[in-house]
């Protein structure tokens, strides 16, 4: 079957929050089968979700086998390759989803089902068929999303003059947490129209405003002392060894500046802010601007099965059901700004605040880029940390990332265009 060819936008990325429900779909009428959900939770994260696969499978009478993979990407492109994709897999990047749709790969979403996904997790892709006639769909609903732009600390500490935590290992996609601070100091400096601009392609690596976010965290970096950016590109995420987890538990650190899922490996003693009540430095008193991620389902081998369990995903049962299975603060959030029944932990009531006070949301800006720049901007990271005050070095990063971005706009890469908008109370 011929391939349809891509434009270079989405209609739609971001957009209001809404609170949406699916009602599930009947039971399938094919034949029992079981269907595989590749998705990224893996040492235990995957277990409430599993859970809820059962229970949506009382539902529907399918039973369902998750694979977990901290290699989500490369898993996924080699059983792309040898033929043998899963019925469903569970995504957080936009640019990637964007990728496997122009391929033909991921499977556009019934209008039924579109029309209930949660922006801006859930974009629209224009794409040109086989006519050369334009073609919209949606290809992902949102399961469950993180808030970004935070920073956590003790409260007896969060006084104090910070001293940051930093691990940047996390397998192939070390630096990762990296790319966070330098996405979140660009939109606390210059505004989410400045940041979505970046993101979509259209402002340059070498632009000053993007090199104002390197310079920002490079202070905080030589205030650590020296060493301090090298250590953090060997130093896990959030593995602390020993059976350990979370780094603020070392005990040499004050600050963390970390998604909300981190609330999982910290008690009622560990609370969030805002980054820009707490980095030094950034504007003050404007819009409250925070960025958030997100993951999707996609179907990529299409059957009734897969698109009831697409619908099942969203309904709000499930979301019950995943909340409940969950540790309190380990429950997901939702992307209608729920965590599903009461009672939740300290740290994630304050996230919600911190949530439904937001008056702008941008999806995180790496997940929305083609894939090879991406991963260059990962690497660019690591490579920034080993001698973040050498401005030769940053300057030569910053050409290599413009370099790869002409690449991919000459190629058509960037997917998507509109990253922001005002969340819905």
């Amino acid at each position: 079957m011929k391939r349809s060819r891509p434009l270079l936008r989405s209609a739609l990325v971001c957009a209001l929050l809404a609170v949406s429900t699916l009602a599930s779909a009947s039971c399938s009428t094919e034949e029992q089968r079981t269907l595989v959900v590749l998705g990224p939770w893996t040492d235990g994260e995957e277990k409430p979700f599993e859970a809820t696969l059962a229970k949506i499978s009382e539902r529907t009478g399918t039973r369902y086998v998750y694979e977990g993979t901290r290699s989500l990407r490369e898993t996924l492109v080699a059983q792309l390759r040898t033929d043998s994709p899963p019925d469903v897999a569970i995504l957080n990047g936009q640019g990637e989803l964007a990728e496997y749709a122009r391929e033909g790969d991921a499977k556009p979403l019934p209008e039924k089902l579109a029309g209930a996904a949660i922006a801006p997790w859930a974009p629209r892709i224009t794409l040109l068929d086989e006519n050369g006639e334009q073609r919209q769909h949606a290809y992902g609903v949102p399961v469950r999303v993180d808030l970004k732009s935070i920073v956590w600390s003790r409260p007896g500490k969060a006084a104090e003059k910070p001293r940051w935590c930093l691990g940047m290992a996390s397998g192939a996609t070390s630096g990762w947490p990296g790319t966070d601070w330098i996405e979140d100091l660009l939109l606390q400096l210059h505004g989410p129209q400045v940041y979505e601009r970046w993101a979509v392609g259209e402002i340059a690596w070498n632009d000053p405003r993007v090199k104002d976010a390197w310079k920002a965290w490079r202070k905080l970096l030589v205030a650590g002392g020296p060493g301090t950016g090298a250590a953090a590109v060997s130093t896990p995420f959030d593995d602390l060894g020993d059976g350990g987890y979370g780094l603020l538990n070392r005990g040499d650190c004050t600050h963390e500046h970390q998604g909300s899922f981190i609330r999982r490996h910290y008690g009622d003693d560990v609370l969030p802010a805002a980054t820009s009540d707490v980095v030094p430095g950034l504007p003050r008193g404007g819009p409250r601007v925070f960025e958030v991620s997100g993951d999707m389902a996609a179907v990529f081998t299409s059957s009734g099965a897969a698109w009831e369990l697409m619908a099942q995903l969203i309904d709000r049962r499930t979301r019950n059901d995943w909340a409940t299975a969950a540790k309190p603060a380990e429950r997901p959030l939702f992307p209608d700004g729920g965590t599903g029944p009461k009672p939740v932990t300290a740290g994630t009531s304050a996230v919600l605040k911190l949530f439904a006070g937001a008056d702008e949301i941008c999806f995180d800006a790496s997940d929305a880029m083609p894939s090879t720049l991406r991963g260059a901007f990962q690497r660019a990271v690591l490579e920034f940390l080993q001698t973040p005050e050498d401005d030769a070095l940053l300057n030569g990063l910053l050409g290599q990332l413009e370099a790869e971005r002409t690449l991919q706009a000459e190629a058509g890469a960037f997917a998507l265009d509109q990253l922001w908008g005002r969340p819905r109370n």
